[in-house]
């Protein structure tokens, strides 16, 4: 089929397929006499595992690294063990995320316990004071 139609049935621009191809992740990609692209049926579903794969947060590196020749010859361990630590690297996300998360809150609650009698300047050097951090004088 040519990219137009892949572009059609993949939901992808013509130029990201083309891309794509320029990276190495579409592999089985013939040209006919006049030059245009020919893909075969099967570069919808790599397609589609790249585009998943993108938003899992792998890189493209990675993805070509795991994505076989062809769709009968995975490198199950290789591809297991990329799995795996993509999972590893969401839960150390995670953790970061949620500490963040907790200081921000924690920020917020400092600035929102603001006395009635101070006015946001002397606020803000009760809150910076709270943390640690000098203020100019």
């Amino acid at each position: 089929m040519k990219i137009g139609e892949l572009a059609k049935r993949s939901g992808l621009a013509a130029s990201t397929i083309r891309f794509y191809e320029s990276k190495g992740l579409l592999k089985a990609v013939s040209r006919q006499s006049n030059g245009y692209r020919d893909y075969p049926l099967e570069a919808v579903a790599v397609l589609s595992i790249i585009s998943d794969a993108q938003q899992a947060g792998f890189s493209l590196d990675e993805i070509k690294q795991v994505l076989p020749e062809d769709s009968s010859s995975w490198k199950h361990d290789e591809l297991m063990a990329a799995l795996k630590k993509k999972i590893a690297d969401i839960e150390s996300l995670e953790v970061r995320l949620a500490q963040n998360k907790a200081h921000l809150l924690s920020l917020i609650q400092l600035i929102d316990a603001k006395p009635e009698d101070v006015d946001c300047k002397d606020n803000a050097a009760r809150v910076m004071e709270s943390l640690g951090i000098v203020g100019k004088t």
